[in-house]
C-alpha cells in the first residue's frame, strides 16, 4: 500500500461509522475500558459486552504504571491489569480478538508515550495497524513534539488523535484540527479523568459552554468530528454533550467503576455494563 493510500485509510472506520450514524439521526456513544482489567479473559468478555450492547466505537487503554492524566478509578484499573500480567504484547493479542469479533467497529487506543517509545515508534504503529487499531491518542504528547508519531501513524494507516482542551489558543485549535483524523477529542473540562456529579441544569449548562465554543471553532477549521469526553457518566450528560454540538460522547471512569464494583461477580459485571451502555446509547438517538 502506498503512503497516499495509507493516509487515506487512516480513520476510515470512523468516517463510515459517523456517516452511518448520521443517516439514522444518531450520534456516537464510545465507552472506555482498560485492556486487561481485571484480567485478559474477562477483559475480552467486557469488550464484547460493550460491542453487543450498542457501543458505536471503542476507546481502549493500555495499562501504564504512571497514568498522569487519569483519576483514581482508571489508575486502579491500570494497576489491576498490570498485576494480572498485562503488557503491550498481551494487549495486542486481545485487540486481535476484538477485531476478529467486530470487523467494522472503530477501535481507538488511549495511552502514554513511554509505551510507544518502549516498543519503538514505527514498530508500535506497525503492530497496532496489523491487529486493526484505527486510532491512537497519546495522552502526554504535546502537539509540538508529535511529528514523528504522526508520521509513523499515517505511514501505517492509523489515525492520530489530539485533544482540544478548554481555553486552548487559536493556534492549538488550528493544529488539533489539522492533525487529528478519525475524530477530535474535546475535553469537557480541565483536570484528570473522573466522574463528576452535576447538581442541576444550570451547572450543567456552565460545564457545556466551553465545549460549545470549542466545538464551534473546531467545526470552522474543518476538524474531524468532535467527541466530548471527561466526566460523562449519565444519559443526561450524553444529551448535553450532543446539544453542545458534539458528534459523540466518551464515558470512561463510569464504565471502569462498574468493573471495579463487580470484581467478585463477573456475570453481574457484564450485565450491569450492558444496561449502562444501552442507556447511554439511547441518549444519542434524535
Amino acid at each position: 500500500m502506498t503512503q497516499a493510500q495509507n493516509n487515506q485509510q487512516a480513520g476510515y472506520r470512523y468516517q463510515q461509522a459517523f456517516t452511518d450514524l448520521a443517516s439514522n439521526n444518531e450520534k456516537a456513544f464510545i465507552p472506555f475500558v482498560m485492556i486487561g482489567d481485571p484480567n485478559a479473559e474477562q477483559s475480552f468478555n467486557v469488550i464484547k459486552s460493550l460491542i453487543d450492547s450498542g457501543a458505536d466505537a471503542l476507546e481502549l487503554g493500555i495499562p501504564f504504571s504512571d497514568p498522569s492524566a487519569d483519576g483514581i478509578t482508571i489508575q486502579m484499573a491500570a494497576l489491576r491489569a498490570l498485576k494480572s500480567g498485562i503488557n503491550t504484547d498481551v494487549c495486542i493479542d486481545v485487540l486481535a480478538k476484538v477485531r476478529e469479533y467486530a470487523p467494522n467497529i472503530p477501535i481507538g487506543l488511549l495511552l502514554y508515550g513511554n509505551l510507544v517509545f518502549a516498543r519503538g515508534i514505527d514498530t508500535f504503529y506497525h503492530d497496532m495497524a496489523h491487529v486493526g487499531v484505527d486510532s491512537v491518542l497519546i495522552a502526554d504528547l504535546p502537539i509540538r513534539e508529535s511529528l514523528p508519531f504522526r508520521e509513523a501513524a499515517l505511514k501505517h494507516g492509523v489515525a492520530p488523535i489530539f485533544i482540544a482542551p478548554p481555553n486552548a489558543s487559536d493556534k492549538t485549535l488550528r493544529e488539533v484540527s489539522a492533525y487529528s483524523q478519525g475524530y477530535t477529542y474535546v475535553l469537557s473540562r480541565a483536570g484528570v479523568t473522573g466522574v463528576d456529579k452535576i447538581e442541576n441544569a444550570a451547572d450543567s449548562a456552565k460545564e457545556n459552554s466551553p465545549a460549545q465554543g470549542l466545538i464551534s471553532t473546531l467545526n470552522a477549521y474543518n476538524a474531524a468530528p468532535p467527541v466530548l469526553g471527561f466526566g460523562i457518566s449519565t444519559p443526561q450528560q450524553v444529551k448535553e454533550a450532543l446539544a453542545a454540538g458534539a458528534s459523540g460522547a466518551i464515558s470512561g471512569s463510569a464504565v471502569v467503576k462498574i468493573i471495579e464494583d463487580n470484581l467478585n461477580d463477573h456475570t453481574k459485571m457484564l450485565s450491569v455494563l450492558s444496561t449502562f451502555v444501552k442507556n447511554m446509547k439511547a441518549a444519542t438517538l434524535d
